[in-house]
């Protein structure tokens, strides 16, 4: 028989959007339910060093969302382990179905489901996922003491996962299609500061190489961006970081998107198209995509939804710091 829960306010997706919204949608007193997702805590679980979260002058990606996670607790929420595979929002109450075969329905919801890797779309680097491929240097940089890996891209999460790997490879190459990079200034400086990073400007991956007999990558087939001219860069294992795609498979033609499928929101607020539906963190931000600014946004949406709660009647009592507050 099929479990059916309901709940006030359905949060999907964990990370510092989704427990915000949780810690602040419990202290409104609607018994939020959080159902984490298949990556609890979010990209920041496979972040090492944080260094510009306010408060903590150095922490780590899993150490801050374990704290996250064990406030939101705290305060009241009903924390799920399961992955929504489907929403439903052609009507009030919104039905969601999980894979554990869960239905939940909800009065409203918040969408907290970040965003995903990138990858470069090459059939060698489908084949060799695994085997010398990555789109994690945290998960999988250990495997790689003493050997020569590459990193393809050129913004802040390439040149993170670059200085990373330097603790264990040999030699870091990172690649970029253009002439300079886009990472934070301070980040720049460190990558060029590090002895055992290259940095190789203007070049594409063709090809990744290796996976004959059993083995795993052995190389890159590179192409000037230029011109076209191509080399062979030898290297044990290459990591993918040309940034993410927000995760919003789940309300695709339900609610408006824009910026390349980025959830639309009304300026100002969390509100999608559909009323009782909320969107924070990377889900709708195609700008700043910070943890800082998810939290922020995970704030708006839990104070958005409690508005439009009591505003349906739907038993749910307003937090008293909000009677001032402008409309």
């Amino acid at each position: 028989m099929t479990d059916t829960r309901h709940t006030k306010l359905l949060i999907i997706g964990s990370g510092p959007a989704g427990y915000t919204a949780a810690v602040y949608g419990a202290r409104a007193m609607l018994e939020p339910l959080m159902v984490q997702g298949i990556q609890p805590g979010g990209q920041l679980t496979i972040t090492t060093e944080v260094e510009n979260w306010p408060g903590d002058t150095m922490t780590t990606g899993p150490e801050l969302m374990q704290r996250m996670e064990a406030h939101a607790r705290a305060m009241g929420t009903d924390i799920v382990t399961d992955h929504i595979a489907k929403l439903d929002l052609s009507a009030r109450p919104f039905t969601a179905t999980g894979d554990s075969g869960t239905t939940y329905t909800a009065d409203a919801v918040i969408l907290a489901t970040g965003a995903q890797a990138k990858w470069l779309g090459l059939p060698s680097e489908e084949r060799l996922q695994g085997m010398g491929v990555s789109a994690c240097a945290t998960c999988d940089g250990f495997f790689y003491r003493g050997k020569e890996v590459a990193v393809v891209g050129g913004g802040n999460t390439a040149v993170e996962e670059a200085l990373f790997l330097t603790n264990f490879a040999s030699k870091v190459t990172l690649i970029h299609r253009r002439d300079s990079l886009r990472a934070e200034k301070i980040m720049q400086d460190r990558l060029f500061r590090n002895p055992k990073v290259e940095v190789l400007w203007d070049h594409t991956v063709a090809e990744i190489l290796g996976g004959d007999g059993g083995a795993g990558v052995t190389g890159l087939r590179l192409a000037h961006a230029r011109t076209g001219a191509e080399r062979t860069l030898p290297c044990d294992g290459v990591f993918i970081a040309i940034g993410h795609s927000p995760a919003t498979e789940l309300v695709r033609g339900q609610v408006e998107m824009h910026h390349g499928d980025y959830v639309k929101v009304k300026p100002g607020s969390t509100e999608t198209s559909v009323p009782g539906v909320f969107a924070a963190g990377d889900v709708t931000d195609h700008v700043y995509r910070q943890a800082v600014t998810s939290a922020g946004m995970g704030c708006m949406a839990a104070l958005d939804a409690e508005r439009f709660l009591a505003a349906q009647g739907a038993d749910a009592p307003v937090d008293p710091t909000l009677a001032d507050a402008p409309a």
